[in-house]
Formats: C-alpha cells, sequence, structure tokens
C-alpha cells in the first residue's frame, strides 16, 4: 500500500493495460471543480490538538445516567453528543487513559477511541480526481445517443445499465419520488444538473464532527474534497432529463449525508451519525461504499476496535429497523472474506500501518460485514467478477457492475471504457471504478422494489432483491488478467457463490415482480 487510506471509497484507477491495485487512487484527469461547500465547525479548545474522540456505549434506550456522565467527566471527557436510542455517546478527551478509565464505570458495556490520530487527523489530502469526460467524448456519446429513442446524451456510455437490464426497466418504471436513497459517503453535490432534479435536501446532512450539522449546502464536498459521493449519486438517480447520464433509478429521491472529514476518513462517530440520521428522516435506502477507519478489520478482542464494532452495528440495525435496507461495498483487495486469515497491511491507516494478521470471521470490515447490511461484490463489462473486488462465500450477497480494466473486460461499443461512468461535482461526468461502485447499482435496483412494493419491509426488500437476481455461475478457472495463473477461487453453486452472491441484480423484475 502506497497510500495511508487504501480505498476509503471503495473506489480505484485502473490505468488501461495495469493489474488493478487494492489501493484507493481515482485515474488521472482535469480535477472537478466542486460547488461550495459549508465547512464542518473546527475544534474549539487548544486541547483538541492532543485529543483523540471516542464512543462510549451504554445500554439503549434512555439518556446516559449520572454515574456514567460524572465518570466520563472525571476521566477527561467532554460529550460531543449522545445517542440514547441506541446508547452510543460520543466523547472527546486528551487523557490517554480515557477509555481504560470509563470501561470500569458501571453502566458502561464498551468503549474505545474512534482513531489513531489526534483531532484533526494527520491524514494526507492528495486524493487526485477520477477521469473527467473531455468535450470530444461528451459530443461523441451525445451523437451515438441521439440515435437511440428516449436515451439521455451519455447513456450510450453507460454499459452497465443494460447488464442489470435497468435500460428495459425504465420503459416500465423509472422509480417513486417517494423513496429515498441517502448516500452516506463524501458529501453530493446537489447542484449537479443531473442531481438537482431528485435531491431531497430535508435527509441530507454533514455528520463529520459526529453529530448533524444542518447548515445548507453543508453535505457538498469542497473543491479539495473527494468528488466520490457526487459520482455515487448519480450512479443511483441521475435524473432522466435529457442533460447528461442516467441513474439506476432515475425517478427516486436521492440525499446526501456528509461522514468523510476533510482529509478522507470515515470515522466512527460520523458514520454512527449518519446511520442514525438516515434512521430519523424517512430514508428507504442507504448506499455505504467504504470501511470504518482507522480500521480495515475490527477485531473484537481489542477493546477500543469492540466498541466500535458495537457503536456501528446498533446504528446499522436501527437504521434498518426504522425501514432503511443498508447496501455496503465489499472492498477493492481481491480477498476471499471467507478465508481462514487475512494479512491487513493498511490498519491503522490514520497513523502508521503495519502488517497484522486477521481471523474476517472475527475481525469485522464494518458496516460491510454487519448482520443484515447487503454486501455487494463487483463485476466487470463482460459479467466476470471484477479483478479488484473481494469475495468469499456467504459472505457476498449480490453482485452489481463496478468496473474494471479495458484490458480485462471490454465493454460492447459504442461504450469506451470498462469503467463507471458517473456524475461529478461542478457539473461534470467521469469514470470510475471499485465495488464503490457496484454497490450504488445495488440500491439503485433496492429503491425501485420499494417504489414497486412500498409498504415492503427491509426484509422483503432485501428478500426480492436475492430472489430476482440473475443466478451466475462460479467463474473456473478464474485467471483474469490470461497469466495463466488462478487469481481467485469461487467456491458454491449457481445461485450462491462467492464471486456474485445470488447473481447480478436485476432491475427489470425489480419494476415487474
Amino acid at each position: 500500500m502506497t497510500a495511508p487510506h487504501p480505498r476509503h471509497r471503495r473506489a480505484l484507477a485502473i490505468p488501461a493495460g495495469l493489474a488493478v491495485a487494492a489501493s484507493l487512487a481515482f485515474l488521472p484527469g482535469t480535477p472537478a471543480a466542486a460547488a461550495p461547500a459549508a465547512e464542518a465547525a473546527a475544534p474549539s479548545t487548544a486541547a483538541d490538538a492532543t485529543s483523540l474522540s471516542y464512543v462510549v456505549n451504554v445500554a439503549p434506550g434512555h439518556r446516559p445516567s449520572d454515574t456514567v456522565r460524572r465518570a466520563i467527566a472525571k476521566a477527561g471527557g467532554t460529550i460531543v453528543t449522545s445517542y440514547d436510542r441506541i446508547g452510543v455517546i460520543v466523547v472527546h478527551s486528551a487523557n490517554p487513559d480515557f477509555a481504560q478509565a470509563v470501561r470500569k464505570v458501571r453502566g458502561v458495556q464498551s468503549a474505545g477511541a474512534t482513531r489513531t490520530a489526534p483531532l484533526p487527523s494527520a491524514a494526507t489530502t492528495d486524493t487526485g480526481a477520477p477521469q473527467v469526460l473531455s468535450g470530444r467524448e461528451l459530443a461523441a456519446a451525445k451523437a451515438s445517443s441521439a440515435k437511440a429513442e428516449s436515451q439521455d446524451p451519455l447513456e450510450s456510455l453507460q454499459w452497465d445499465l443494460p447488464a442489470i437490464k435497468a435500460d428495459k426497466a425504465h420503459e416500465k418504471s423509472l422509480g417513486s419520488k417517494k423513496v429515498t436513497v441517502a448516500v452516506i459517503d463524501t458529501g453530493v453535490d446537489d447542484t449537479h444538473p443531473d442531481i438537482a432534479p431528485n435531491f431531497d435536501r430535508q435527509a441530507s446532512v454533514n455528520c463529520v464532527a459526529g453529530k448533524p450539522d444542518t447548515t445548507d449546502g453543508a453535505w457538498r464536498p469542497s473543491a479539495a474534497e473527494s468528488p466520490h459521493g457526487t459520482h455515487v449519486a448519480g450512479e443511483i438517480a441521475a435524473a432522466k432529463n435529457g442533460v447528461g447520464m442516467t441513474g439506476v433509478a432515475p425517478g427516486v429521491k436521492v440525499a446526501g449525508i456528509k461522514v468523510s472529514n476533510p482529509d478522507g476518513f470515515f470515522y466512527t462517530e460520523a458514520v454512527v451519525c449518519g446511520f442514525m440520521w438516515a434512521a430519523e428522516h424517512g430514508v428507504d435506502v442507504t448506499n455505504n461504499s467504504y470501511y470504518t477507519d482507522p480500521w480495515y478489520f475490527n477485531c473484537k478482542d481489542d477493546p477500543d476496535q469492540k466498541a466500535l464494532v458495537e457503536a456501528v452495528s446498533r446504528a446499522s440495525r436501527y437504521a434498518e429497523k426504522k425501514g432503511a435496507v443498508n447496501v455496503a461495498a465489499a472492498g477493492n483487495e481481491n480477498y476471499d472474506l471467507a478465508s481462514d486469515e487475512i494479512t491487513d497491511p493498511s490498519s491503522p491507516n490514520d497513523t502508521t500501518p503495519g502488517d497484522r494478521t486477521v481471523d474476517p470471521s472475527e475481525c469485522l470490515d464494518i458496516p460491510t460485514q454487519l448482520p443484515g447490511v447487503v454486501t455487494v461484490a463487483a463485476t466487470g463489462a463482460k459479467g466476470l467478477k471484477s479483478s479488484f473486488s473481494n469475495y468469499g462465500r456467504g459472505v457476498i450477497d449480490i453482485a452489481a457492475p463496478g468496473g474494471d480494466s479495458t484490458a480485462y473486460q471490454t465493454p460492447q461499443p459504442p461504450a469506451t471504457s470498462g469503467l463507471i461512468l458517473g456524475t461529478l461535482p461542478g457539473g461534470k461526468w467521469g469514470y470510475m471504478a471499485g465495488t464503490s461502485m457496484a454497490s450504488p447499482h445495488v440500491a439503485g435496483v433496492a429503491a425501485l422494489i420499494k417504489s414497486t412494493h412500498p409498504h415492503a419491509s427491509p426484509a422483503m426488500v432485501k428478500a426480492l432483491l436475492y430472489a430476482e437476481a440473475d443466478a451466475t455461475a462460479c467463474t473456473k478457472p478464474y485467471d483474469i488478467d490470461g497469466d495463466g495463473k488462478v487469481d481467485a477461487v469461487c467456491e458454491g453453486p449457481k445461485n450462491r457463490n462467492g464471486f456474485y452472491g445470488w447473481g447480478m441484480t436485476d432491475a427489470l423484475d425489480a419494476v415487474t415482480w
């Protein structure tokens, strides 16, 4: 790993002809200008320069007891906010022994630091940019789409839509305006012409500090921040309006819940806030194309990491209880998440990472591996597992287009790139790839199912999502780069295996079943 945060946003660059590296990097190209954003509140005291953020987990359902509050203060902690319905308290403290001290307090079930770097985090901001469509590419795509009746100008570049039959689904339904998908991510530029018609202002927020910031525009990325969330939002719900591209569910609403700080980290307190906000604001589907920093895998035998798993678990379960289907990207390291052990070289990624061997059944990638979450693997233009996509029998639930190197999986013309087209801040469009791009396809299909069955519970939406998927047999042997060596081993039957789960997600069935 060359970058300190390998793939927070679960998207990566795939230069033509090169093998996929398991790192977060965007394709070279012209940086996309972002809409102005309201900055997250800066630390309010000098002590924050040496403080860490913590979650303290107590019994859910009521405010923290006076005993717990006094203990937090005595240990040098300041309560930032408390999510009483799930029993998660967000605390800042400069005391390095804070967690150890409060774990001994009656009523505290677990507590842990959400980061290993003091506030603010000491990470790079060099994230690069996706491959932005040039004027020539835009003109060529518009000319090609003009030949196809009812297509948006850039739809001819979107090989991913027919791959899941979304083009056929749109002939029957674009989805309902009563359905909202929340993009829990790096922020969404709601001024983009393909996003603005479907943007849900009331369900959007900035959660970076661990508590909601409802300032107008606070959900947008700044010009220096990643365009990842905007790309994801367009994949889900870019309007079919004759302007640019078309989303999987171009008639539903999309919200932006910003949980990534300016350095690109997704910390536990922000993720908890994101799920809780979605739960309380009528969100039907959440898309989660990230892992919760700073640990790629959170081991439950470590008291800090155990607390993080518990906090995010409580929040995601609460969101589902309130009606949301939670969809998450599987990750981009070509890991077998069902194996006995994995070497994780990237944790903790906000200070000094080092190799550690983990059991992925005990050390969890969150929210990806949490119970109830729909875990999505990526496929390329030929329908094979993307070279980078994580996999694992019993872990992967479903597959969807996430792109791949054109050298490995070349799309049929008129599409020219094996990556996934999406919206970019500043009214632009461009390509990215990763399981980050696969997850929003499934989120969009889930939104179409919810549109078709407005009274369906999250359990029913998930059941339909899996039942409607197109069963896809294992790829054997899987030698994606053609060098004569097996690159991954798929296990399981056609309708439930480690590469594709229940199969390829199906948008047409979502609007006809």
